[in-house]
């Protein structure tokens, strides 16, 4: 629900001038969402056995739940603006890049756990520290829409201006072709010869 609004935010005082290409309806990006969060479920659930190895629950759990992140976040933030073809392209290009930024973002949603954490502990506190918690989580939410949001919209202003380039040069040699044609003399053409006169 936040995700459009900043994401709107972000483009008018910041990219203004983005044509707005309407590539992804509510209800593409619904789906998306959800097919998103089914896979991420199923890769979770297949890599139960996996967190008893120590490392891995620091690790794995995070990296799903930032792919899931930079999944749906992204989609968000390029639905407005995006065609298509060009968020799929932005998510080829950039797929590490949104994954690190997705990954952070899932550390930063770990946070407020160690709130419910000490909550347990602090039981007359609790009355505090469930808003406490509730604020960290927007607040997390907010930073990573609109971290995704500048993020996704300059990649998709730096591909189109990257395209404009490459069609303007595209049309530019054509165009120089065309003068160097125009320019070649013709080829030297004999004058017909006239019967000799009786």
């Amino acid at each position: 629900m936040m995700a459009p609004a900043l994401t709107a935010l972000v483009a008018e005082k910041r990219f203004p001038e983005l044509e707005r290409k309407q590539g992804g309806s509510m209800l593409v990006g619904l789906a998306w969402s959800l097919l998103s969060t089914l896979l991420a479920l199923l890769a979770l659930v297949v890599s139960i056995p996996l967190w008893l190895i120590p490392p891995l629950i620091l690790i794995l759990p995070p990296l799903i739940w930032g792919w899931l992140t930079y999944r749906v976040m992204a989609f968000d933030a390029l639905a407005a603006h995006a065609s298509g073809e060009e968020r799929r392209e932005i998510f080829r290009r950039h797929r590490l890049t949104l994954l690190g930024i997705g990954v952070f973002c899932g550390y930063l949603g770990a946070a407020p756990s160690l709130i419910w954490a000490s909550g347990a502990l602090l039981a007359a506190a609790f009355v505090i520290l469930v808003p406490l918690a509730v604020w960290i989580y927007t607040l997390v939410f907010a930073l990573s829409s609109l971290w995704f949001a500048h993020y996704c919209l300059a990649a998709l202003k730096a591909l189109r201006a990257e395209r404009d380039a490459a069609s303007a040069a595209a049309s530019s040699a054509a165009s120089t072709e065309v003068m160097a044609a125009q320019a070649l003399p013709l080829p030297y053409e004999s004058t017909p010869r006239l019967p000799p006169s009786v």
